[in-house]
């Protein structure tokens, strides 16, 4: 898998916009999605929402990504 960052449009608030995540990234964030049963755009939304207005998406959705992996650490 490639390190560099991939664009990917989502819809956010009825808008398109886009988000360059490595590889790795978007294949989890889809997993994740597909574990709960959303759509990605549903979970970006919610990632959205959560994050703090100090932090960008692209970062906000690493960190998720990130919280979620570990949380299936033992």
């Amino acid at each position: 898998m490639s390190a560099r960052p991939v664009k990917h449009s989502v819809t956010l608030h009825g808008h398109r916009t886009s988000i360059s995540l490595e590889a790795p990234f978007w294949a989890e964030l889809r997993a994740i999605a597909q574990e709960q049963s959303k759509p990605i755009n549903a979970l970006v939304a919610e990632i959205d929402a959560a994050r703090g207005m100090d932090s960008g998406l692209a970062s906000a959705i690493r960190v998720y990504v990130l919280e979620a992996v570990r949380s299936r650490l033992p």
